[in-house]
């Protein structure tokens, strides 16, 4: 990957967005078939009629995401890894990979963004390389990850402990395990 200009304030969808170096940001990605279209489609008409607000939305779409629909693949520790072990491949190199976790249908990812690699080259990569390897594992062929992302510049030390904490426990939330440190597919493995 070439070193790139970080984007600095720009706006990706309706929403304000900061990517730059030694930057802190929370992602989150999911598969294609983890929300039906009408529900986000939904969520997203009440979001832009101006009848729910961007942290409802986000907290609605979050509730759905941990309801497991889909085909949920990322819950075989063997798809899982191969996520797992692309983040950590570029930790040190691209970015400093903070924390962690694989939900059955979705993923959290809290990194310190490096110079000359902007967020969306990131995400591009790790999905374009998960993709192609899982689908190669479970001999399937087309998308895999839904093509948008959410991501959030982390604002302070509060904000970063914050989504720190929400990545930790978002399978304890979602009903998958009593305790964090009991799911395998997260920084605790």
């Amino acid at each position: 990957m070439d070193v790139q200009e970080h984007k600095g304030w720009y706006k990706r969808t309706k929403l304000p967005h900061f990517d730059a170096a030694d930057t802190y940001q929370m992602i989150t990605y999911r598969l294609i078939d983890s929300m039906p279209s009408t529900t986000l489609n939904k969520l997203k008409t009440l979001r832009d009629n101006g009848d729910i607000l961007n942290k409802e939305y986000r907290a609605k779409v979050e509730y759905w995401l941990d309801q497991g629909m889909g085909a949920c693949v990322l819950k075989d520790e063997d798809v899982a890894e191969i996520v797992i072990n692309n983040w950590k491949h570029w930790h040190e190199a691209r970015y400093e990979l903070l924390n962690w976790v694989v939900m059955p249908n979705h993923v959290h990812v809290l990194i310190k963004q490096y110079q000359g690699v902007p967020t969306n080259k990131i995400i591009h990569s790790w999905k374009s390389y998960s993709s192609n390897a899982i689908n190669k594992y479970l001999k399937l062929e087309g998308e895999f990850w839904c093509s948008d992302y959410w991501d959030r510049y982390v604002r302070d030390e509060q904000h970063y402990k914050q989504a720190f904490e929400y990545i930790d426990n978002n399978p304890v939330k979602a009903g998958l395990v009593a305790r964090a440190e009991d799911w395998r597919l997260g920084r605790f493995a």
